[in-house]
């Protein structure tokens, strides 16, 4: 083992000097890499962090560790990576395997025992460098469809010293990608009142012209002043159909570079600024993504390289110019757009803001907004700008208008129960509604005395809501006072219609079991496997609650030889 820690010192001081080992890292499985998804890819709340490897829609599939290490991390959980493995090797580098079915063998014992000390299905553990050592090529898990996955794949990363997601390509994996990006939409974006496009103060959509050869012609526009550009724009892989991301954007004003946008490498940190650099507004209300080529205040992405007056462009009065972009896959497949600007001072009419009724939160203070027994509270660095909301309260129910503007952080939503009979207002949650209000989504509640208080990144409407229906529990492959000895896996149906389920435990004769929660398919499985089941006659007892404290008990005898 101590040999071992050395190797791993010894060869992190040798890598440290060079970046992107080529041969280093192996494909995590022994199918070709064919990709659902790319490093950088912009998902709804962050950058993607890895890979998306396909498995050919199924689960079960060998995953390779893609080099010698030792396991760092384990993470089991409902949502996110499901159930995930970390392996530190001795370049420096880690590697993530996300969305498992299972683990190793060892591995699974390591994780079982540790889940039934703790008495948890999820659990998060860190084994010492010497504690679970990766040989080369050692199989590590088996592909699955855990966690927060849309379908069957693996979910793979490289991270830096510092925990810093990279692309994988960077080190050698190849894919098959010969077609270069492609463009649904360009946008032009005024900076201040003072500046135009076509005639218009306010993000234009521009005429996207493409030719023969690829690349793409905007319609000439007319402009003036400093104003800036977006793009939306995605590549596809040869050998699959998906949207995927690019790799590198540059920005180009009379030849000169104005901005660089390079998808190599980032902190989680930043990652959930993903909405700073897209045009939100534009993607809550069209579902699709802008990417802005300009910096605005608040942005601390440092995906932005090579930035002239943070990528925007100033136009002055009878000037011809041009803007250009270059949009880049990882193979270097390119994409130009040529955008004419013609100056031309314009007088516009700009249409008045009726702020009356709205409020005013500051992106750089402290911000309480209250109405009856409502208090809503934007602490500092919530907002990205100053704002005008809507704030609305009519009896229980909080308008916060529509969800069309990014924020920074999680502001807070206060309701003072004290109105409320005591024994109802255990099972008050705030809820929030969509569309046509008619069903109430619960956002996570905590109670403090009489202030019932729940956090919330997005505006829209919210309201107290009531649930004191219990969860159901429903057996799915055995009944009461049966034998099913044949079977291998003990499954449960569990459900809540309204606050949704917060905890479950099983025990058989007394005894605490693990039982695996699908969310998906709302399912609790036992695996017999794991030998804490050994007497003939079983009591099984189930305890279901939901996220207002309701519960449901579950019980049944079944019989095993």
């Amino acid at each position: 083992m101590k040999s071992f820690l050395l190797l791993l010192l010894l060869t992190c001081s040798t890598y440290a000097q060079s970046e992107y080992p080529q041969d280093y890292f192996r494909h995590p499985l022994d199918i070709p890499l064919v990709l659902a998804g790319t490093f950088g890819e912009l998902r709804s709340t962050h950058f993607h962090a890895g890979l998306d490897i396909k498995t050919q829609q199924k689960q079960g599939l060998k995953v390779y560790a893609a080099s010698e290490g030792y396991v760092s991390r384990i993470k089991v959980s409902h949502f996110g990576y499901g159930k995930a493995v970390y392996i530190t090797h001795p370049n420096g580098y880690t590697t993530v395997y996300g969305h498992l079915k299972k683990f190793s063998k060892r591995l699974e014992d390591y994780i079982k025992l540790c889940q039934y000390e703790k008495e948890s299905f999820e659990v998060e553990m860190f084994p010492g460098v010497d504690e679970i050592i990766i040989e080369p090529n050692e199989v590590i898990a088996y592909s699955g469809n855990t966690g927060s996955s849309g379908g069957p794949h693996l979910h793979f990363e490289i991270r830096d010293n510092q925990e810093r997601p990279m692309n994988p390509l960077l080190f050698g994996m190849e894919v098959k990608d010969s077609k270069p990006p492609y463009v649904s939409a360009i946008f032009a974006y005024p900076k201040d009142d003072q500046s135009t496009i076509n005639g218009k103060n306010e993000r234009v959509a521009l005429r996207l012209i493409p030719n023969k050869t690829g690349d793409y012609e905007v319609e000439k526009i007319k402009a003036h002043g400093t104003i800036g550009f977006g793009v939306v724009s995605n590549d596809k892989l040869d050998l699959a159909p998906n949207n995927n991301g690019v790799s590198n954007i540059q920005t180009f004003f009379n030849g000169n570079k104005s901005l660089e946008v390079d998808f190599k490498r980032f902190s989680f940190e930043e990652a959930k600024h993903i909405n700073r650099y897209v045009d939100y507004d534009y993607y809550k209300s069209k579902k699709s993504k802008i990417q802005k080529l300009f910096i605005e205040k608040n942005n601390p992405l440092t995906l932005f390289k090579n930035t002239y007056d943070n990528g925007y462009v100033f136009v002055e009065d009878s000037t011809s110019s041009v803007y250009k972009m270059r949009i880049r896959d990882y193979h270097n497949n390119e994409t130009w757009v040529t955008i004419p600007v013609k100056g031309e001072l314009e007088t516009i009419v700009r249409d008045s803001l009726d702020i009356s009724k709205k409020s005013l939160v500051y992106s750089d203070k402290e911000t309480t907004l209250t109405s009856g027994f409502i208090t809503v509270n934007f602490y500092r660095n919530t907002l990205y700008d100053d704002e005008y909301l809507d704030f609305n309260v009519s009896s229980d129910t909080l308008f916060l208008g529509e969800d069309r503007i990014a924020m920074q952080k999680n502001f807070y939503i206060n309701y003072d129960l004290s109105h409320y009979k005591e024994d109802h207002q255990d099972k008050l949650f705030i809820a929030r509604f969509y569309g046509n209000y008619k069903k109430p989504y619960y956002v996570s509640s905590t109670r403090k005395g009489n202030i019932l208080s729940a956090r919330s990144k997005s505006l829209g409407t919210f309201a107290l809501a009531t649930d004191t229906v219990p969860p159901t529990i429903t057996p799915i492959n055995f009944q009461n006072k049966k034998w099913i000895s044949k079977y291998r896996y003990l499954k449960v149906k569990i459900t809540d219609d309204l606050s949704g389920i917060s905890k479950y435990r099983a025990t058989v004769n007394g005894k605490w079991i693990l039982m695996e929660y699908d969310y998906k398919t709302n399912t609790l499985t036992h695996d017999f496997n794991d030998n804490i089941v050994n007497d003939t006659k079983n009591e099984l007892k189930i305890i279901v609650t939901d996220n207002v404290g309701n519960s449901s008990t579950f019980e049944a005898t079944f019989f095993r030889k």
